[in-house]
């Protein structure tokens, strides 16, 4: 298990996380941020100048979800974990890469005036070599506080939120560790199928409203948005899995077999397998049956229909790319077979392009 302890810098993370590892049995303290601080060492400056914090590094994310559960693979027991989160996509990547490997997350948020906070900040001390190291860590810090108050109604909707205004860290220790025994502090809903060891089969759906615009969805545990659908389970076709997630994502009882529109062939891409996606055309959905559509909260947050230039701006690059030739293939009633998002074999492709050829 791992208890993730958010809150704005300055909130008082660290100090309640060495004050709850005396407190949880058989529990360790685990600082990503050292992960961080070794990034900055290996990977070449050039790499770093691209992003403004390390976060921003899909590596660090990655091994942030890797450590964790190598150390449980090693350790066992509880790891508690002081870390500012206040992305919620990055949230959504990291929880659910933890959920896939079955490790569950209480999430405790720390909050506290903005006032206190300030006063906490200017009263920070750092022990270093250079003197501006303080001034530094002392201004990002002031610089956190207005993403932090941004971020809070996600959090606040997420985490088991402790006020520490009038709290030492031990008392807000023992308020977390009562939090986790008791079942208050909730172990975190997302919910992710466990990571492929290989190549998978996966099917989506696309839905349509009255304009032609294409249903999209937006998961709790990875970031970016997607298509109904998911991994085609053993024996299970692949339309039947389409009928099935539309079903259980959305609430949604195809009126009709849904028709095939590509097989693209995902290219693997470590740490992702690939494997064969197949994406279907489920038709058009009444204003009525929209308006009925249920999320699971555990998986979806929310769903939009968009148009095809929308879309480029949610999905992933590969995800657009299959949308834009699956539209092609529904405006001309047509199935095609694409290799890493590209026809292959000489197939119906837009006016004007040649096969292979970008739409």
């Amino acid at each position: 298990m791992i208890v993730w302890i958010n809150g704005a810098f300055s909130a008082g993370k660290t100090s309640v996380a060495c004050e709850l590892i005396d407190l949880i049995p058989n529990s360790t303290l685990y600082d990503p941020e050292l992960i961080g601080g070794g990034l900055r060492r290996m990977l070449p400056q050039k790499k770093l100048a691209e992003v403004t914090d390390f976060q921003d590094l899909p590596i660090w994310r990655r091994l942030v979800v890797d450590t964790a559960a190598a150390l449980l693979a090693e350790l066992s027991g509880v790891l508690v974990v002081p870390m500012t989160l206040l992305r919620q996509d990055y949230r959504d990547e990291m929880f659910g890469g933890l959920a896939s490997r079955r490790i569950p997350v209480r999430h405790v948020l720390l909050t506290a005036e903005e006032t206190i906070l300030r006063q906490r900040i200017a009263a920070r001390e750092e022990f270093s070599d250079d003197p501006g190291h303080t001034g530094r860590i002392r201004e990002r810090a002031y610089d956190h506080i207005e993403p932090y108050r941004a971020a809070l109604d996600w959090i606040e909707a997420d985490a088991h939120t402790i006020d520490t205004s009038s709290l030492t860290p031990r008392a807000t220790a023992e308020r977390i560790a009562e939090a986790v025994n008791s079942g208050a502090a909730r172990e975190c809903g997302i919910v992710q199928t466990p990571a492929p060891r290989a190549e998978t089969v996966a099917a989506g759906v696309l839905l349509f409203d009255a304009q032609d615009r294409v249903l999209l969805v937006d998961p709790t545990y990875k970031p970016g948005w997607e298509f109904p659908g998911g991994v085609v389970e053993s024996g299970e076709a692949p339309a039947q899995a389409g009928v099935r997630e539309v079903a259980e994502e959305l609430g949604l009882s195809l009126r009709r077999p849904p028709t095939l529109l590509v097989v693209d062939w995902e290219a693997p891409r470590p740490p992702a397998y690939g494997g064969l996606r197949f994406l279907f055309d489920g038709g058009r959905l009444s204003a009525e049956e929209a308006a009925r559509l249920l999320l699971p909260g555990s998986e979806l947050r929310d769903w939009r229909f968009v148009t095809e230039e929308e879309a480029a701006d949610l999905l992933p690059p590969t995800r657009f790319e299959r949308l834009r030739w699956a539209l092609r293939a529904r405006e001309r009633s047509a199935v095609l077979n694409l290799e890493a998002g590209v026809p292959v074999g000489g197939q119906v492709t837009p006016a004007g392009r040649s096969p292979g050829g970008r739409p």
